[in-house]
């Protein structure tokens, strides 16, 4: 019995990083039938038991790398998918309405080609 708590133990902490196929599953409950450590009417479920825990820790080590992803991402301000698409519909609106309403011209004045208007100049201090 010992050695079955060893392997549950080993298995929780292995199967942390990777998925345990079907196959793999029953090939320990073989070998384990074989050493007689788990009998043979008690093999599907421990296969079974097997899956469900790699299953859940596989499920928890990706909440945990996901967790760790945007802890990492928020701690180095890094704009997110939503803060992005945030600022893309504040330049849509921004620009929609500059296309709208453009600058209205008091008709018959003309434009000066090439003339810019240059901000006055600063007082010293």
């Amino acid at each position: 019995m010992a050695q079955n708590d060893l392997l549950k133990r080993y298995l929780d902490a292995g199967l942390a990083f990777t998925q345990m196929t079907q196959q793999r599953a029953e090939a320990i409950a073989r070998d384990l039938v074989k050493t007689g450590e788990v009998q043979r009417e008690q093999a599907q479920s421990f296969v079974e038991d097997l899956l469900e825990r790699s299953r859940r820790n596989t499920e928890r080590m990706v909440e945990n790398v996901r967790k760790e992803v945007r802890s990492q991402l928020a701690s180095r301000r890094v704009a997110t998918k939503a803060d992005i698409a945030r600022l893309e519909r504040r330049i849509d609106r921004l620009t929609g309405a500059a296309k709208k309403s453009p600058a209205k011209r008091k008709s018959g004045a003309k434009r000066k080609s090439g003339a810019k208007k240059r901000p006055a100049p600063r007082s010293a201090p």
